[in-house]
């Protein structure tokens, strides 16, 4: 079942604004057109909109057993966003999420936003967001990140977007801090069994791969929590500018930009390989923003096979529940975490 948009301008005022979930239940008459590579049905009389009842999600807190960990995109969080946006983010990690341990943050920019002045650090974007937090109730947290070279990664010209790591700096968690990369070092895994561990925390992937050209490299953390080694790999892949669209002229649609992103999860599969090499035990978590499909072939690489097969851990909802991204009226799944 294909979405339909449906368009109010000959009827302003008259279709009340709909989410995910809401239904029309009356007679929908109208005209249908297509441009830009969208149907659109201008409707002609108004009708009225009925709840499909949805919030916002709140989770349950983790237990004093349990390492709750979550992936966030903030969308391009400059120091120059209004405090309400600051606010509003740290309500959901605060409130929705309720505070987890570790926090896999997605488009942070550097200290002058987007302005494209060679600026490359962040330490006041990740501070101003730990300060809105703790405004909110919540708890104390500290950030690792590595700084990318500037204007290298894509994104919005001189915002530099990076991924964050944010962590409860309180308890049984602890980060194990091997300074020292920078925005081309590849950090490695090094030692075997429980002795497993990174050459540099924060760290980066293959920098230097073809593979990140203009796009996010992945950043890796090494955490300690209950005397346990626990490695995360924050990733934001490349998206999915440049395919064709859903209702293009082209069918089926082409999807070129696949490519760069299934050569993306073949360098992380293969860091996650070494730390299972390394460790067979290794507890390993891959999250973020993948840009791509539960079904996809992306996301088929980085789950992998056999015994070191990871688990996508959208795949274990319902089909209905599989969404984490709304885009031209579709419900999609972009972001994942795998353990």
């Amino acid at each position: 079942l294909m979405r339909l948009i449906l368009n109010d301008s000959l009827v302003k005022g008259q279709l009340p604004t709909a989410q995910t979930g809401d239904t029309y239940p009356g007679l929908t008459v109208g005209i249908i057109d297509y441009a830009f590579a969208n149907y659109n049905l201008y409707a002609t009389q108004g009708n009225q909109l009925k709840s499909g009842g949805l919030t916002r999600e709140v989770t349950t807190a983790q237990s004093g057993n349990e390492l709750a960990v979550a992936t966030f995109n903030v969308e391009n969080l400059a120091p120059s966003d209004p405090a309400t946006k600051y606010a509003r983010l740290a309500g959901q990690i605060v409130t929705n999420l309720k505070s987890p341990d570790i926090l896999a943050l997605e488009e942070i920019q550097d200290n002058s936003g987007a302005t494209n002045d060679g600026v490359t650090d962040s330490t006041v974007t990740s501070d101003k967001l730990i300060a809105a937090i703790k405004a909110a109730g919540g708890p104390s947290y500290e950030a690792k990140w590595v700084n990318p070279a500037n204007g290298t990664d894509g994104g919005q010209p001189g915002g530099n977007i990076r991924q964050v790591f944010l962590y409860r700096s309180a308890g049984d968690l602890s980060f194990v801090d091997k300074p020292g990369a920078t925005a081309t070092t590849a950090t490695d895994v090094v030692g075997t069994g429980g002795n497993t561990s990174l050459t540099f925390s924060p760290g980066r992937i293959d920098p230097t791969n073809g593979a990140w050209a203009s796009s996010r490299k992945p950043l890796v953390g090494q955490f300690t929590w209950k005397g346990r080694s626990v490695f995360v790999i924050a990733n934001h892949f490349a998206s999915k500018g440049g395919d064709d669209p859903l209702m293009g002229r082209f069918q089926q649609p082409l999807r070129s930009s696949e490519t760069q992103r299934a050569n993306q999860a073949t360098a992380v599969r293969t860091f996650v390989d070494k730390l299972l090499a390394a460790d067979a035990n290794a507890n390993v978590i891959v999250l973020g923003d993948i840009n791509d499909f539960e079904f996809s072939k992306t996301a088929d690489i980085l789950v992998g096979s056999g015994s070191t097969a990871l688990t996508d851990l959208p795949r274990t909802l319902p089909a209905n529940e599989r969404y984490t991204y709304v885009y031209q009226g579709n419900s999609q799944v972009l972001d994942h975490i795998f353990v």
